[in-house]
């Protein structure tokens, strides 16, 4: 049976210096196999200590339990604040629990509905854009998901496709972002006060200041429509015009600034990657294609028909297991811990990878195959409980987690239900994780018009 592309691991004992130079290539293959088997490891550098978790009581503890003792650390953050300011993303405290009281109602259940149309838009825009492209050459689909995904934030965001001249200034500043952007600057190795030099590139700043300053002119201009009451009831509307309920007060315009950069580099960079490698895998196993394409047929834009979509959300959490769009998660020890009879001093990292437990040996069965079916299962129903976070959990679960499943569901059925996706073998993808889980060279498909029956 093939199995689903994974990274070989690296050799167990590597120099310090060897593992900086693998993890600013790749997250993925800088990890020694025994992960997949390991309840906990232990890595040293010569400025901090960093344990990696993967047995499911202790993750609990971290997310669920004690959140308020586990603050995200700033070792990635710190490399990403030249995008994204002071977000949500990388807030800790009182700060960032006065960020959600804000963000969340607007991601409550009863909006998910409001946004599915804008959903649903940007969908028929890709099918179209994908007519296009069926032809006997194979297509990139990261670039088509990329795309696509970047129309569904402006449209559910803004009330703006991705044509709209500011909305494609800010993809096009985006994609020059992520080619400058390495998952690692000298903030993850070396501990340090926030005035510290972070060393970025030079390209790094100029894009990230050219892409705050074009979602500034989108704020502005939706403040601007708000207080002329002519504004759109979008999530941009419902963000901005929420008080905090303990203090009555509402985001700045720096505020919202930051936290639409966190929505458009979460909700967009996620929802592609996924994405992609959703119609890779559909690819590979076509019987599961033409299972979706068939559900798909009585999909319409009335928002109840995706409730019936239960084999495509089965195939996009299987999708969200193997290739978790955020393969690591880091939170900081604040005080004296016991994790497996070690002693956790305070100030260690602590690394939760949804790659590594999505893909663990003693808790799935068949961790690396691909079978949506498992989601039906007893282990599957179990290890979906305890050990399934493509959206971290507890209190700082993605605040966009129900929007992301809405999307990616409604997505691949659009697209499978008007195409057939087909391999392509001599290009088959690498995975690699830089922001998120990736192809090292893309991934390239043939893209077929379905011909009704």
């Amino acid at each position: 049976m093939t199995r689903p592309p994974k990274p070989q691991a690296r050799a167990d004992h590597v120099s310090l210096w060897r593992y900086v130079r693998l993890f600013r290539h790749d997250i993925l293959s800088a990890q020694p196999a025994r992960l997949y088997r390991a309840w906990m490891a232990e890595f040293r550098t010569p400025f901090f200590r960093s344990y990696l978790v993967n047995q499911p009581d202790l993750i609990k503890r971290v997310l669920q339990e004690r959140p308020g003792d586990f603050p995200k650390s700033d070792r990635i953050g710190a490399g990403l604040r030249p995008l994204l300011g002071n977000s949500v993303f990388v807030t800790n405290g009182a700060v960032w629990e006065r960020q959600r009281r804000i963000i969340d109602p607007a991601f409550e259940g009863g909006r998910l509905r409001d946004t599915f149309p804008s959903m649903w838009d940007a969908g028929q825009a890709a099918v179209a854009r994908m007519g296009v492209l069926a032809t006997d050459d194979p297509v990139e689909v990261e670039q088509e998901t990329s795309h696509l995904a970047a129309d569904v934030i402006f449209r559910t965001l803004f009330s703006i496709p991705i044509e709209h001249h500011l909305a494609t200034q800010v993809f096009e500043q985006f994609r020059e972002y992520q080619r400058s952007q390495p998952i690692l600057n000298l903030a993850a190795f070396v501990p340090g006060p926030r005035w510290m030099p972070r060393l970025f590139r030079r390209k790094t700043v100029q894009t990230a200041r050219a892409i705050r300053g074009l979602i500034r002119q989108l704020t502005d201009d939706r403040r601007a429509a708000i207080a002329a009451g002519t504004a759109p009831d979008d999530l941009a509307t419902k963000i901005m015009t929420t008080a905090d309920p303990e203090t009555g007060q509402t985001f700045t315009v720096d505020e919202m600034v930051d936290q639409v950069a966190i929505f458009f580099l979460a909700g967009h960079e996620t929802s592609a990657s996924a994405l992609a490698w959703a119609l890779y895998l559909m690819a590979l196993y076509p019987d599961w294609q033409d299972r979706i394409a068939t559900e798909a047929a009585g999909l319409t834009n009335d928002f109840a028909t995706v409730s019936k979509l239960t084999v495509t959300r089965d195939v996009f959490r299987e999708v969200l297991r193997l290739y978790p769009p955020v393969p690591m998660m880091v939170r900081e020890n604040t005080c004296p811990e016991v994790m497996r009879d070690r002693t956790v001093a305070p100030g260690a990292q602590i690394v939760l990878s949804p790659w590594h437990l999505h893909r663990h040996e003693r808790l799935w069965d068949r961790p690396d195959d691909f079978d949506p079916a498992r989601w039906q299962t007893e282990n599957g129903k179990t290890c979906q409980r305890s050990a399934f976070i493509p959206f971290s959990a507890g209190p700082r679960v993605c605040t966009g987690a129900g929007f992301a499943m809405i999307e990616g569901v409604l997505l691949l059925a659009l697209l499978v239900k008007h195409f057939r996706f087909e391999r392509v073998k001599a290009r088959d993808p690498v995975p690699v994780a830089h922001l998120t889980v990736r192809s090292r060279d893309g991934i390239y498909l043939k893209v077929r018009r379905r011909l009704p029956e």
